[in-house]
Parts: C-alpha cells; structure tokens; sequence
C-alpha cells in the first residue's frame, strides 16, 4: 500500500514539474492525491502546512530579504565595486578580479545570488565589455561569482536549512560559510588570471594612495552591516532575527541619510519586492511542510538511505553520488524547494556517516549554488543573460571552465571537514 501511495506521490510531482506547473502546486496537489488514496483526512495537510511555518527561525528571513533589497536600492553596489577595483583592479584580467570580489563583498551583505546578479551586474558586465571584455565571459563571471552569496554569510538559504535540519544553529553555519566561500572567490579568480591571460586581457590601473583610502573609507559603513550581523550572532548578543531586524535599521539609515541614494519615497517599492519574494519563499515553506511530512510517514527518507547504503558503504562513494544527486536535481529545480525537499532525504544518510549536519548545509548550499548558473532552469543565469541580453547558450559555454574551481572547492569541501568547521568550532564551542 506504502509503495503505491509512494508512486502517486512522487510520480505525480515530477509529472506536475514536466508541465511546467508551479512547484508549490506541485508539492500540494501530489501531497494530496497520497493522502486521498491512504484516506487521510486532507485537513492533516493543512495543519501540517500551518506547522511547518511557526517557527521563530523563519522571522529572519524577511528581515535578510529586506536588508538585500535595501542595500540594492541605497548605493552600496558601487562602493563596493570601487572597494573591489582598489584591491584587485591591478592585476591580468582586472576587471573579472574586481567582479568576483565585488560579488564576495555584496553576497556576504545581501546572502542572495540574484540580488548579486541583478544588482551588480547592470553595472559590471557593460564595465567588462567597454573594456574590452568578451560579453560571455563578462557574464558568465558575473553568474558564477555570485553562488559565494550562498555561503557566505548572512544567507537567507541557511536559515532556511537550519531550520528544515532541526534546529541546526544558525550562528555555526554562518561561521562554516566563510572559508568555503573565500575559497570559491580566490578559485575563481586563478581561473579568470589564465583565462584573462590567454585571451590578452589587460589590467586595471592602479589608484593613487589618496583615492584608494577615500574609496575604503567610503566602503566601511557598508561592511558594517555585515559585522553587525555575523558579529551580534557570533558573539551571542542578538539572536539571528534580531541582528537581522536592526541590519535593515542600519541599512536603511545609511541608504537614506548617509549615501543619500535612497529616498523616503523608495520604500514602499523596496517593502513590495520584500513581500514578493517573501510570499513566494513561505508559499513553498509551507507546501514543503506536507510534502515532508508525507514523506516521512511513507519512510521515504529511510528507502533512500537504505538505498544508497546498498549502492556503497563506501563514505566517500556516498558522499560523491550525493553530490551528483543534487548537481543534476539542481539544473531542473530552484535553490529553495531543493532545500526543503532533499534535506529530510540526505541528512539522515550523511550523518550516519558521521558528517556534521553544519558541514552539510555548506555542501548543499554550494550545490545547489553551481545549480542556479546551470541550465535549464538557473535562475542566476537567466538573470544574467537577461540583463546582458545574450542567449543561454552562449554564456553557458563560457561559463563551462568556471565550473572547474566550483567543483574543485565542493569537492574539497565535502571531503576536509576542517574547511567548513574549524572555524564555528573555534568561535562557538
């Protein structure tokens, strides 16, 4: 009985998802079509959509949303651009240098990849191509550069993970994301040297002392939000929804009265595309819940550790068919369902292996990163594409040497675990 209401289930979902049916609807109507045949009261998956979003880890996410949106709208884009191009600017391929560091700068600020691309990147793609810059190139660096806002903190998506892992703590997974994430940066900038090298890309110039000191002083203000955060957290003084809550305060102070590129009148645009994205990030919350939670009263998550089990008891054999799992999953479905999905299924089989639920929330973060610059359905990609107004075909094969240090950087992430703990376990012991 379990086996066909399984069937109905997940047969029904993918076929929803080849259609093109929203995955939220997705997720409800397969749910309820399992329970149906199983005779559950339908209301069961009501309550335990209802459930899944009482959570007090869920109120930071819209105050991370905010504080994206906000420093988008409030100039902090091209400071730190400015920022990136003192440090970096100089070297063979300048200009990709200053757009990966751009990207490590604003993602570690705004913890969302498309708030990366489509802030940054109206700004740095025609930057790259005035210069002289292969626009597909100047693309795809853009895209790639933005998974680091994934893992490096603050990210919306780990609090999302930690609070579909069972209470996973924020405060580490945060601290677990920074060496992952400057990792990826400085990969991805040997990548761009050769690739810049080969294809005689100049070099920035470099700026007098008196001007760089002015363009870091400028940028300051904006890291501090950052610090704010990841500091507050760290040091136990604010939970992460109340460092997220007074970052939006700070954010929009700086923005209003400070750079004085947002105004009063920006705000209720900025709230709007904040509820958006809200509306649609709880929406899927919400239907993860009841499908999870069918899942889990269908064994679903054990049949898929017993099964890899079978596949292996090889640790790293496992660990790498995992990373494959979700590589293709990720170049069909969106970073948050993935999430929501994936974690109840994996987690139980990683930590039977002894791998720190914190180690694999940076594990699936860069996975499903590398997904969103991936087609068919990458959505940092699309943005950027978009934005640049190229065709998916074309970024993509430039794209396709900048996934080598992403892979490189998962690799040596799910193996070495020192990379992603040692510092949490430093921090917050």
């Amino acid at each position: 009985m379990n086996g066909v209401a399984i069937a109905i289930l997940l047969l029904t979902f993918v076929f929803l998802l080849v259609i093109k049916c929203p995955i939220t609807f997705s997720m409800v109507i397969s749910t309820s079509l399992a329970m149906l045949y199983l005779d559950i009261p339908v209301m069961t998956m009501v309550q335990q959509m209802c459930k899944q979003l009482n959570s007090f880890t869920l109120l930071a996410i819209p105050f991370f949303i905010l504080m994206g949106e906000l420093m988008a709208q409030g100039g902090i884009s091209s400071r730190l651009l400015k920022f990136a191009d003192v440090c970096v600017g100089r070297f063979t391929g300048g200009l990709a240098h200053v757009n990966v560091l751009a990207s490590m700068l604003f993602g570690g600020i705004s913890g969302s990849a498309i708030a990366d691309v489509s802030s940054l990147g109206v700004i740095e793609i025609p930057m790259m191509t005035d210069a002289g810059y292969d626009v597909d190139f100047s693309t795809a660096v853009t895209v790639t550069s933005a998974c680091q806002g994934l893992i490096i903190p603050p990210s919306h998506n780990m609090v999302l993970y930690a609070m579909v892992a069972g209470g996973v703590s924020v405060g580490k997974l945060f601290c677990a994301g920074y060496v992952p994430g400057i990792l990826l940066g400085v990969s991805l900038m040997i990548c761009c040297y050769f690739i810049s090298k080969k294809k005689n890309y100049g070099k920035g110039k470099k700026l007098p002392l008196k001007e760089a000191l002015a363009v870091t002083k400028d940028t300051v203000l904006a890291m501090l939000a950052m610090v704010i955060v990841i500091g507050g957290v760290s040091a136990g003084v604010f939970t992460t929804t109340e460092s997220a809550a007074i970052a939006c305060l700070y954010c929009a102070f700086i923005g209003l009265f400070v750079y004085r590129q947002m105004t009063l009148k920006d705000i209720p645009a900025i709230l709007g595309r904040t509820v958006k994205t809200l509306a649609m990030i709880y929406g899927l919350i919400a239907a993860a819940g009841a499908f999870g939670w069918m899942m889990t009263y269908l064994n679903v998550p054990q049949i898929a550790t017993n099964f890899l089990l079978s596949v292996s008891t090889n640790k790293y054999v496992i660990l790498l068919l995992i990373n494959i799992i979700l590589l293709v999953l990720g170049c069909f479905m969106d970073l948050t369902p993935l999430v929501l999905i994936m974690t109840p299924i994996l987690l139980p089989v990683v930590k039977s292996f002894g791998m720190d639920p914190v180690q694999f929330g940076v594990v699936m973060m860069l996975n499903l990163g590398i997904g969103l610059c991936t087609p068919p359905v990458g959505t940092a990609l699309f943005t950027g594409c978009a934005i640049a107004g190229r065709k998916i075909e074309s970024v993509s094969k430039a794209t396709l040497p900048l996934y080598v240090p992403m892979l490189v950087v998962l690799l040596l992430v799910t193996y070495i675990p020192g990379l992603t703990m040692a510092l949490p376990n430093l921090l917050m012991k």
